[in-house]
């Protein structure tokens, strides 16, 4: 009786431990520098597509929206999980944000009203695309075929 109370209770199969994966996994301090890292980054990449998608309006704009999908793409496969992606996104957003205060002055680094607004909307989607999208393949993992 004992054996089947170790057992799960609709298959029959012996429990198994499962670690947590994603947001629900634990912090791992090695990654915290890491994650820091990329969220400079993700200032950087957001102040420099700020001036540029201003200074040249159309192509800046798809220059400063493909440098920050290169990123958070970049942070999601480098690091492997979500926080690869949200950290350089955060940095970005809240730079973004910060710039658009403007000065005392009245001046502000963005260009014109249309370009925001496609540089704000544009990057948070190619934020929330690349944080959501599936794991990637691993490299070197069997592809079941027989024969290979």
């Amino acid at each position: 009786m004992s054996s089947n109370r170790q057992r799960a209770a609709r298959t029959n199969a012996p429990p198994r431990d499962i670690p947590a994966t994603g947001l629900a996994a634990p912090l791992n301090p090695r990654r915290i520098p890491a994650l820091i890292g990329l969220a400079v980054l993700g200032a950087v990449v957001g102040i420099a597509g700020t001036l540029v998608q201003a200074a040249w309006f159309p192509g800046g704009l798809l220059l400063a929206l493909l440098a920050s999908g290169g990123l958070f793409y970049g942070g999601r496969v480098v690091m492997g999980t979500q926080p690869g992606a949200l950290a350089p996104a955060a940095g970005w957003l809240i730079s973004v944000i910060v710039l658009l205060g403007g000065r005392p002055e009245g001046d502000y680094v963005f260009g014109d009203e249309l370009g925001l607004a496609l540089f704000m909307l544009g990057g948070m989607v190619v934020a929330v695309i690349c944080a959501t999208m599936s794991r990637s393949p691993q490299p070197g993992a069997d592809s079941g075929r027989p024969g290979k």
